[in-house]
């Protein structure tokens, strides 16, 4: 026999599969965890640096760390991050190419989110967690789409440039605070170690927006070391800015990225 309809009966009405769930919820935590990572310098006692008591041998102007005006980098981050969030959750939740960035930057931003408490406690368990968070940040951006550039490819290459020079940073700094010497190699050395991950993410991905905060930081070590008498920490991350910039401006201006 033939079934037949009722008259002006409704469809029933089709759930939403697992994954549409899912990829909305992540644009919902990358947003979460963008704002609690941002916030985390107002909930906590802040952060300006480790102290130089949280070591054996106390580290007061470190040869690698920039100056402090280099750090102010942070909030125009913290903003455009919490942007990136927003308009990925109401214009981009279900895009395939944000989603699969969301994972790794929601990992780096929760831990990052942690990072304040934990680095006014322990030097070393804060240069373990800079690490992770460096690492996944630079997965996420490795993932990040060229459209909608400016909402997400750029603030995530912010956060994981400026990574790139804090994970080296905060690890000769502990170094040398635990009694590691002589000081000026082993910093100059941790430089290097910025300078040769920043190259290897740049092959990889020659994004001018990664390079910015990256030369942003080395011209911060220039600065700290001017009126300190060091000519080897103001020759080498100058030296350091053209040898990253020069591949990047020839790889734009000989073979541009294309404009979608």
């Amino acid at each position: 026999m033939k079934s037949h309809k009722r008259p002006g009966a409704m469809k029933p009405i089709q759930p939403l599969a697992r994954s549409d769930y899912m990829t909305k919820l992540k644009a919902i935590l990358t947003l979460t965890a963008a704002l609690a990572f941002a916030l985390s310098p107002f909930t906590t006692t802040g952060f300006n640096g480790f102290s130089p008591d949280q070591f054996p041998v106390p580290q007061v102007d470190p040869p690698i760390q920039p100056a402090g005006w280099a750090f102010s980098i942070w909030g125009v981050i913290y903003l455009w991050l919490i942007a990136s969030g927003v308009y990925g959750l109401l214009r981009r939740d279900d895009d395939p190419a944000w989603d699969r960035v969301r994972w790794p930057l929601i990992a780096s931003l929760v831990v990052g989110a942690a990072w304040i408490p934990v680095a006014n406690l322990s030097p070393l368990w804060a240069t373990v967690l800079i690490w992770i968070m460096w690492g996944t940040a630079i997965w996420a951006l490795l993932r990040t789409p060229f459209f909608d550039r400016w909402w997400l490819r750029v603030p995530v290459a912010l956060y994981a440039g400026w990574l790139t020079a804090a994970s080296c940073v905060a690890t000769a700094v502990l170094l040398t605070g635990y009694g590691a010497t002589p000081v000026l190699p082993i910093h100059a050395a941790l430089l290097i170690v910025a300078l040769a991950l920043a190259s290897t993410v740049l092959r990889v991905l020659p994004a001018p927006e990664y390079l910015m905060p990256v030369a942003w930081a080395l011209i911060g070590v220039i600065a700290a070391n001017m009126d300190m008498g060091r000519p080897l920490m103001i020759a080498l991350p100058a030296l350091g800015i053209v040898l990253l910039a020069v591949p990047v401006i020839l790889r734009h201006r000989f073979r541009p990225e294309p404009p979608v």
